[in-house]
């Protein structure tokens, strides 16, 4: 981007409490959840890529070099726990987070946040379908000490609902690739491998 230095950020710590297994183990045309959201954040044209994690996924995906990977030794306090994590070690002026569990995702789809960060420096963006916020979100840094504040399973939800008047929404061309799985129905209604 431009004159931007975006740090995006993959949260990839959760405990699939809804899911009652690992989510991110499960497969995508033949690759875990997690390896295809490490791919993506890999092809972003950003200025940092943080992996938050956990110890127990180490064996499970192969990273980029030049990936910072921070662990989340405490992640059942929550997803802002995470966001924290991804903030501290985010050294960019904005900040963009993924999850993990949206593996339809491709590089087209995230390209025009990317796009209107650049148009729209000083605004939270996001996605919108069906007229619901959908992740990512991407955050200006004069956000981040509210991010850094964070308690609980929110994650950035709650300073986006905050400040409505600094946001600024897209709407996706293929909506369907921003579906978040997080139950087994969730895995029954989409072409998933979850024999895994």
């Amino acid at each position: 981007m431009r004159n931007m230095k975006i740090s995006a950020v993959l949260l990839a710590a959760g405990l699939s409490r809804r899911m009652g297994r690992d989510k991110l183990l499960l497969e995508y045309n033949g690759t875990s959840f997690l390896q295809r959201a490490v791919d993506l954040l890999a092809g972003l044209p950003v200025y940092e890529r943080i992996v938050v994690t956990v110890d127990n996924k180490q064996d499970n995906v192969t990273y980029l070099p030049g990936m910072k990977v921070k662990i989340n030794k405490n992640p059942e306090n929550g997803l802002s726990g995470s966001v924290r994590i991804g903030v501290e070690a985010a050294t960019g002026s904005h900040y963009i987070f993924l999850n993990g569990d949206q593996p339809k995702l491709t590089l087209h789809d995230l390209l025009p946040l990317l796009g209107a960060a650049e148009e729209n420096p000083e605004k939270i963006i996001f996605p919108v379908i069906d007229s619901k916020p959908v992740t990512p979100t991407l955050f200006p840094g004069n956000f981040r000490n509210e991010l850094l504040n964070l308690k609980g399973d929110t994650g950035g939800r709650e300073v986006r609902d905050k400040h409505k008047e600094n946001c600024f929404t897209i709407t996706p061309e293929n909506p369907e690739n921003f579906k978040d799985i997080d139950t087994e129905e969730d895995i029954r209604k989409e072409d998933f491998d979850h024999d895994k």
